[in-house]
């Protein structure tokens, strides 16, 4: 089945939001790319991409138990990104230098995981969607876990914003302050892995960064102001989101069905992410090629970066 593509958006949408399907989707891709996209944003200050790669391979070890005893993946999910994500913090000091207590926690969890699916003798389909994401299968139940979710982890974001940011600009000043950096760590690493948890219902665990780091690793070559770049960050996640749930719909172009269809709509969320990132960097290499830097004045390191206010 097709439907022809009009190119008037309103009656394309219109004609995808008649499926209900596309309605959870739409609502729930949009939750999490909003999520995702502020998160995104301190872990790429928190330069934890390492972290939140790692933190998502363990919630497929957690889905894969969570079909073994026969509950829904997301719970297995939520269990182990959190139970590992807070393993990390508590194992490594900074943010910056854990990537050993990381690697070891990852480790640890994946081989349990290979434990669960060994025990399992059935089609484990559920657990592994979870490696490549399959948004288009969410249910309602699975759309308002996601809003419960979301918003529980944004009101928290929102609370402890101020100490989190300093802490992510600097964590040797932010500790020489005073500020109680075990507890911020600790709790970043569990928001980390909620949004892990629903974001891989998008993306899957093998392609989180997608939504998770390279959104925000765009928007910060646009923009040095925190609040600016975590606005541009869910924007492009939004985008990304929103562009791949339209063009994987099954259309027909002037009577033949197109073949985009049949691609899986977290390629499309990947690449339109990438492609952000690659046209930025370009941009930046050309603008930087054509128009020569001014030569800083005496003293003044002209690789440095500007900080963050």
């Amino acid at each position: 089945m097709s439907f022809p593509f009009s190119w008037n958006l309103v009656t394309d949408f219109r004609v995808m939001f008649e499926f209900a399907f596309m309605r959870n989707a739409y609502e729930a891709g949009t939750i999490i790319a909003v999520l995702a996209g502020l998160m995104g944003y301190v872990v790429v200050l928190r330069r934890s991409a390492f972290a939140a790669h790692a933190i998502g391979h363990t919630g497929f070890s957690g889905a894969a138990g969570a079909v073994l005893i026969g509950v829904n993946p997301v719970y297995g999910l939520l269990a182990f990104t959190m139970g590992g994500g807070t393993a990390m913090a508590l194992l490594g000091r900074r943010a910056s230098t854990r990537d050993i207590e990381i690697g070891t926690v990852l480790a640890f969890l994946l081989g349990i995981g290979l434990v669960f699916l060994s025990e399992y003798h059935g089609y484990a389909t559920e657990a592994y969607s979870i490696l490549f994401g399959e948004i288009l299968g969410i249910s309602v139940a699975g759309v308002w876990l996601t809003v419960e979710g979301a918003a529980i982890s944004l009101v928290v974001l929102a609370l402890i914003y101020r100490p989190l940011l300093f802490s992510s600009l600097d964590e040797e000043v932010a500790e020489a302050k005073g500020l109680p950096m075990l507890p911020i760590n600790v709790g970043f690493m569990l928001l980390l892995a909620v949004a892990i948890s629903f974001a891989v219902q998008i993306v899957g665990v093998l392609l989180i960064f997608a939504l998770m780091v390279t959104p925000a690793a765009t928007a910060v070559r646009l923009t040095r102001r925190p609040r600016s770049a975590a606005i541009v960050a869910v924007l492009i996640a939004l985008a990304a989101t929103w562009i791949g749930l339209l063009v994987s719909f099954p259309w027909s172009f002037s009577g033949q069905t197109s073949t985009l269809s049949n691609w899986p709509v977290s390629f499309y969320i990947v690449a339109i992410a990438f492609g952000l990132y690659v046209g930025v960097r370009a941009a930046s290499w050309i603008a930087g090629y054509v128009v020569p830097r001014r030569s800083p004045g005496p003293g003044v390191d002209a690789d440095a970066e500007p900080r963050s206010a």
